[in-house]
């Protein structure tokens, strides 16, 4: 195995080689990179022979079509403005799902639409409570199960909708702690997870509807336990009780047996292909770097082998037929969008779907390498590294680009984000730091309390790294990034104020005591988990932690240039975050650009609000870090709803 520190020397001597016969390529245009897709996310019929998809409407809207077996596509959704994000066909094979929130809210509402006559219904028709799917099963094609905070704003009760009638019957009741739920084939729910008060989770189980619950398995505040599937007399966990790294875990409910299926010592559980039919877990990737698979059931052998050499890049089965004879298959790479295949189990071979951006599939793209660095502690940091084509990687303006979360982390494969700036100019730096899931318990839990802490000094240690290389420019380095990420750009320029160049904050909190006041009500059992990881307002020692690492109470340090966007029905990060800050930067003497955006919510999901304020986010960077430009003709970009505020130069 390559070595990452091995790979970007080999990288930079090829970018070295290259920029010496090679000029940047051209601007990629804004509109390409962040507009909506041409298709994406297609999904099968049961009875496989439907194909739907996402595709913009005359309007610039996304909505879903579908094409038949005469192979005329239909437009089926007619969203007015926002566009469907996700959709399903149900198991009856004529109605297709999908979800809608009001302008950012995430007060989802489930919709269907009747294939057959056009015919659309709120599944879900209650004002300001949200919807989450639970299961569908080819066993009980008229159903589904659906969780609704109706009952109690606070929790998710499983709700059985009866897809011919329309008949929404409360199905399990939530006792108060349980944050996920599980279905058998027979769309029975069989597990489940509680949050405790501690932080701690207990897996739950029962044998039927209606039998009594008990408790499977109690993990600590620190372990992590997921049930993937459940099915007759077992359940498969995911767990990192007893290991560093999660395993899959399969656990006889008679007698609480456990057999291990699949663990990497390196990161924890990634993807997991589950059978829809039996619920049998076929196969499990771990991704260290890039994705691997490891095959559990024998009968998808043969089709893994031929999907590792059918496309370059990293596969995920996204969606197959009831037959299981025809799977839906994407490709992720770092040069290229997204690609679609169509499998053919039987014949063992695949078809081009469709490309979701063709129009980026043959411009000049930057190459992400994976990277690892240690921090000032010793801990090991992995991440990647985004250069920018035909410039010589020495001395090159930064920018740090911060994931959301900050319980995620990032992955190899095309980043709009990733490709713009490096078109532009910038070396963009991609670090997991410490709280990143996937890396382990010991790698997670080190970043338990340390907003603004060892988080932070994660984020300078790899500006370190990358200045000793001499690939950046010291006085050329911003933050950029949304929600936690956004924070981590506001922490920057508080924390640390001459450090940075400049900062983008997207939806990012500014108090933390604020941000767990305001968090939505549906969140009770994840708000157990923030109270563990970021701290307790309610107890006086992690009051003041939260009060020292939130970069409102350092906003009179704040000296470099900032850039602010918020969605104005943000239910994550409530408005005020943004606009106290403002208002602090404003009080202290201070500038700042403060971009609100009133129909959107925790990011910008309408493409000219995203556009819009990536152009603004373009020009800011350009005029701190001297990269390049795409100009935005006119205040904003047509059909944004941008409202600007500019505090002080």
């Amino acid at each position: 195995m390559i070595r990452p520190g091995f790979a970007v020397a080999a990288l930079l001597a090829a970018l070295s080689a290259a920029a010496a016969r090679a000029a940047p390529p051209p601007l990629i245009p804004r509109e390409i990179l962040f507009g909506n897709p041409e298709r994406t996310l297609p999904r099968i019929s049961p009875d496989g022979k439907r194909i739907s998809w996402l595709a913009p409407d005359e309007k610039n809207v996304l909505q879903v079509w579908v094409r038949g077996e005469t192979g005329d596509a239909k437009q089926v959704t007619h969203d007015p403005k926002r566009g469907i994000r996700a959709h399903l066909f149900a198991h009856d094979n004529r109605t297709l799902l999908y979800l809608q929130d009001h302008e950012g809210d995430e007060n989802f509402h489930v919709f269907g639409v009747d294939l057959a006559s056009g015919n659309v219904r709120d599944l879900t028709p209650f004002e300001g409570v949200r919807a989450e799917m639970v299961e569908t099963s080819p066993v009980k094609p008229d159903e589904l199960l659906i969780g609704l905070n109706l009952r109690d704003r606070q929790v998710m009760d499983v709700h059985r909708i009866d897809l011919t009638t329309g008949a929404v019957v409360l199905d399990t009741v939530n006792p108060g702690d349980v944050e996920h739920w599980t279905a058998d084939p027979q769309l029975v729910i069989r597990a489940a997870v509680a949050r405790l008060e501690d932080g701690s989770s207990e897996v739950r189980v029962r044998e039927g509807a209606g039998a009594p619950w008990r408790v499977l398995k109690h993990v600590g505040p620190d372990d992590v336990v997921y049930p993937h599937s459940a099915s007759g007399n077992q359940v498969v966990l995911e767990t990192d009780q007893g290991r560093d790294t999660s395993a899959l875990v399969q656990v006889d409910l008679a007698s609480g047996a456990e057999k291990e299926l699949a663990r990497s010592p390196e990161v924890d559980v990634g993807e997991v292909l589950v059978d829809p039919r039996t619920k049998l877990i076929q196969a499990v990737s771990f991704e260290p770097a890039r994705r691997r698979w490891q095959v559990l059931d024998p009968s998808i052998d043969a089709d893994f082998k031929g999907l590792a050499k059918l496309a370059e890049g990293d596969f995920v089965v996204q969606s197959r037929d009831d037959a299981d004879q025809k799977w839906l298959v994407v490709y992720t790479s770092d040069r290229t969008s997204l690609h679609w295949y169509v499998w053919d189990r039987a014949q063992k071979r695949g078809v081009l779907l469709f490309s979701s951006q063709p129009k980026l599939d043959h411009l000049e793209l930057a190459r992400m390498e994976p990277i690892e660095l240690k921090a000032r502690d010793g801990l090991l940091l992995h991440g990647y590294l985004t250069l920018p084509p035909g410039v010589k990687p020495q001395k090159l303006p930064l920018v740090l680009l911060v994931h959301g979360g900050p319980w995620g982390r990032d992955l190899w494969g095309y980043n709009s984000w990733a490709q713009w700036l490096a078109n532009r100019g910038y070396a963009v730096v991609q670090i997991n730091f410490r709280a990143s899931a996937g890396y382990g318990k010991k790698f997670l839990n080190a970043g338990n309390k340390q907003w603004g802490r060892a988080m932070h000094t994660d984020l300078l240690d790899t500006l370190d790294w990358e200045v000793k290389k001499g690939l950046a420019d010291p006085a050329r380095v911003a933050v950029v990034g949304g929600s936690y990420g956004g924070y981590a750009a506001l922490a920057s320029v508080a924390f640390t104020p001459k450090t940075f160049a400049c900062a983008v904050d997207i939806v990012g909190p500014s108090n933390l005591r604020t941000l767990m006041q305001s968090i939505p009500p549906y969140w009770k059992t994840v708000r157990r988990q923030f109270n563990l990881r970021m701290g307790n307002p309610d107890a006086p020692a992690d009051a003041q932690l939260l009060h020292d690492a939130s970069p409102l109470f350092k906003a009179d340090q704040i000296v470099r240039p900032l850039l602010i966007g918020q969605g104005a029905n943000d239910p994550r990060v409530n408005v005020r975050e943004s606009e106290q800050i403002v208002e602090a930067i404003a009080k202290n003497g201070g500038s700042v650009t403060y971009v609100l955006y009133p129909d959107e919510g925790h990011g910008f999901r309408r493409p000219e609000n995203s556009t819009d304020f990536n152009a603004r986010a373009e020009k800011f960077l350009g005029g701190c870090l001297g990269g390049r430009v795409e100009p935005l003709v006119g205040e904003r970009l047509p059909g944004s709803t941008a409202v600007v505020r500019v505090v002080g130069k």
